[in-house]
């Protein structure tokens, strides 16, 4: 499945984002989808992933309440509404998606968006 990711940008120290997945060729909705980030020399981090219910949403430590993953099958998209931004939140997004869960596993995804920016300034 072909997925876009978009909604990245540059936001001051304790702003907002929503982030945005939208699957292209098939039915998001039949997949668990996570986010992942990554800087520059790291490995890509678990942000948060939600399972094909949708009921069920799973964070990564460091979110600390701060976002909220959803789904909207009526878009074929799936969002991360990111809150009180740091700087630490500085990374390039990306959706994925897989058949199993749990989803903090960047293995057991399938297919990958291209990644969004997001920069958070101090």
């Amino acid at each position: 499945v072909q997925l876009q990711a978009s909604g990245g940008g540059l936001v001051e120290t304790g702003g907002s984002l929503r982030l945005s997945c939208a699957a292209v060729g098939r039915a998001i909705s039949t997949y668990v989808v996570g986010w992942f980030r990554q800087t520059p020399g790291k490995e890509r981090e678990f942000v948060a992933a939600i399972a094909r219910s949708g009921g069920i949403t799973d964070y990564g430590d460091f979110v600390k309440g701060r976002f909220s993953m959803s789904r909207d099958n009526n878009r074929n998209a799936v969002s991360l509404q990111m809150n009180r931004l740091e700087p630490e939140d500085t990374a390039v997004y990306y959706c994925g998606v897989s058949r199993l869960w749990p989803g903090r596993r960047y293995s057991i995804y399938d297919d990958w968006g291209q990644g969004t920016l997001v920069t958070v300034s101090s």
